[in-house]
Parts: C-alpha cells; structure tokens; sequence
C-alpha cells in the first residue's frame, strides 16, 4: 500500500505564529490551475472524481509520503507568518474535512461565544460529522489572551 500524510505545524513565538500547512491560503489543491499546470508539466495527471485527484487519487497536491506519485505531490507546505495582537481571539487548526463542509466565517461564529477551547474543539467536529463529513476530523481550538 502507498500511503503518505499532511501536518499543520504552529509554533508561537513572542506573540508571533508561524504556520506551515499544506492547504494555506490560497487553498493548493488540484482544481488550482497553477497546481494542475504543475502536476501535468512533471508527467502526471488529474482527474475529477467528486473533486479533482492527483493521479485519482489525492485531493490535494501538497503532502508527504505516497511514492507512486512523489513527482507530482510536492512537500513543501504554504508558510505563513501571523502577529498575534490583543485582537486575535482564537486560532483554529482543522484537518481538511472539517473545512470541507464548514467556511472560514462559519466556523468562527459557531464557536466565538464558547470560552472552553476544548468545548469549542468539539463543536466543530460534531459539526463536521453531522454533515456527513468522513476521515480524518481533527480540530484544535486555541484561545490567546482574556479569552480563554
């Protein structure tokens, strides 16, 4: 079996995150032009089955692992440096099924109010799975500051 994985790494520092996730902004999967142009320049292919699939099988072209489709997959994660400032709330850390059927601005909303990360965590998933999301539903709600 070829198998392989994605990881979201966040390491603050002196009120400073650093990000590095295969799916920063912009999303990288294969409906992205420039990943598919990518993709296709180094021999590969994509094909759509509910979504495009590198080689149809991956939704998304950033990963590590999967050796069969290692010329087509690249490692390398979107980066992104953040100040966290008296402003920012929260952070949320979510696998990508869980982005796959909530937006961005729902999933603030739905857990703004709860002020027990692990609550908030939970809701999210529950969320998730009543929408019939599958896989891998992992969520991490992180508070800074007075709101926690």
């Amino acid at each position: 079996m070829d198998v392989g994985s994605t990881a979201s790494i966040v390491v603050l520092l002196d009120n400073v995150l650093n990000v590095a996730n295969p799916f920063l902004c912009p999303l990288i999967t294969p409906d992205k032009t420039d990943e598919r142009q990518r993709i296709e320049d180094a021999g590969g292919f994509d094909i759509w089955a509910d979504g495009w699939r590198v080689g149809g099988v991956l939704p998304f072209t950033r990963a590590f692992g999967y050796r069969r489709l290692k010329r087509y997959v690249a490692a390398e994660p979107g980066i992104e440096v953040l100040q966290i400032d008296d402003g920012v709330e929260f952070i949320i850390i979510a696998s990508a099924v869980i982005w796959n059927v909530l937006s961005n601005e729902e999933a603030v909303t739905s857990v703004r109010d709860i002020r027990d990360a692990e609550a908030a965590s939970e809701k999210l998933a529950k969320t998730a799975r009543a929408r019939k999301s599958s896989g891998n539903i992992t969520c991490l709600v992180v508070r800074f500051g007075d709101n926690y």
